[in-house]
């Protein structure tokens, strides 16, 4: 996907070797990235242990926030996939004895959507 694709929200999928050399300074001993998709300049990526959330700010992206969401701590996520007139679908993720989701992400109509559901379901499940 191009740039045009990833700036309207559509998720594409990143080398993991890459995502690894970027996070290095973050993932503990043996830890390894399973898959990793960017929207934009963000990123999900999954570990075996952890979903982390990386969250370039500011208009240079050097500001980034790390956000760590062990699997064990997901309570429940849901997927909604884009339709014939909404054409955005979304992805909500909830902890522990949480009311409201932690993460709530919107993508345009997209396939990858799929592809993070069922890596969520295969880590939490």
């Amino acid at each position: 996907m191009g740039f045009i694709d990833s700036f309207l929200g559509n998720a594409s999928t990143v080398d993991v070797k890459k995502v690894e050399k970027e996070l290095e300074s973050i993932l503990i001993a043996e830890e390894q990235v399973e898959a990793a998709f960017k929207v934009f300049r963000d990123l999900m990526v999954f570990t075996e242990k952890r979903l982390i959330l990386v969250d370039k700010q500011g208009m240079t992206g050097k500001k980034v926030e790390y956000h760590s969401i062990p699997f064990k701590s997901i309570s429940h996520f849901s997927v909604e996939t884009a339709g014939t007139f909404d054409l955005d679908a979304e992805l909500k993720i909830w902890v522990s004895s949480a009311t409201e989701p932690i993460v709530d992400k919107q993508f345009k109509k997209d396939s990858s959507i799929y592809d993070i559901q069922k890596i969520l379901a295969a880590m939490c499940l």
